[in-house]
């Protein structure tokens, strides 16, 4: 049995049994709401492992409650999404969501997602025993998972934080967006690329100077991105 705690935001009666059901079978401790105003009250009073979230809530929306966990810390984020909706599943990327899932889906996927996202996130994807990175100003933990720039600690999410260290392990090695999602979300097959570009743009405006000029996170042109030193 897994012992994390799973918050799922639907107002879709029979999505929201569907959801519930199969994460239950796979073994986590799962609290099912039904509103944005229920979902906020919910993590009030206790912050689950990770949240199974709609976009389209009745009330407080997707949108809102994923901005109000980022500004809390880095509860995981699964966003449940329809095709339709690209510009808010964006913006949720943006906004520092981990994944999304575009309805209608495979309950089995979701419950794949989740796996990935708890084990990158529990597991701290740098190995133990490995040493900070430092260059120049910039210091990457991989045992606090904390980053620091000229001393000032920068606030990354569980995604943003696990793209950076696995660049800056490798610098000046090209990675391609379909490696990139495979080291860091662990399933290709289920996660569009642009995925990584909404990261990639998030990451920026935290550890550059100038994000329309970076020095750290580089673009390669046609390939991918590298990371300079």
């Amino acid at each position: 049995m897994n012992e994390a705690r799973i918050l799922v935001v639907e107002d879709e009666p029979s999505i929201r049994e569907v959801v519930s059901l199969y994460l239950r079978r796979a073994g986590y401790d799962v609290s099912v709401v039904a509103d944005g105003r229920a979902a906020l009250d919910s993590l009030s009073a206790q912050m689950p492992d990770l949240v199974v979230l709609d976009l389209m809530l009745p009330g407080v929306d997707g949108l809102e409650i994923t901005r109000w966990l980022r500004a809390r810390g880095d509860t995981p984020i699964i966003m449940l999404t329809a095709r339709r909706d690209e510009p808010d599943r964006i913006a949720g990327l943006e906004m520092g969501a981990d994944d999304y899932v575009v309805k209608p889906f495979s309950p089995q996927e979701l419950v794949s997602r989740v796996r990935a996202v708890l084990r990158r996130t529990r597991t701290a994807m740098p190995g133990s025993g490995e040493r900070p990175l430092e260059y120049g100003g910039l210091k990457i933990d991989p045992q606090t998972r904390l980053v620091e720039i000229d001393g000032r600690e920068r606030s990354l999410t569980a995604k943003e934080f696990d793209l950076l260290w696995t660049m800056a392990r490798h610098p000046r090695q090209v990675f391609t967006r379909d490696q990139l999602l495979d080291h860091v979300w662990g399933l290709t097959e289920y996660i569009d690329p642009s995925t990584v570009t909404v990261h990639v743009r998030r990451l920026r405006e935290k550890i550059e100077a100038d994000p329309g000029e970076p020095q750290h996170v580089v673009t390669v042109w046609g390939v991918g991105y590298r990371f300079e030193p």
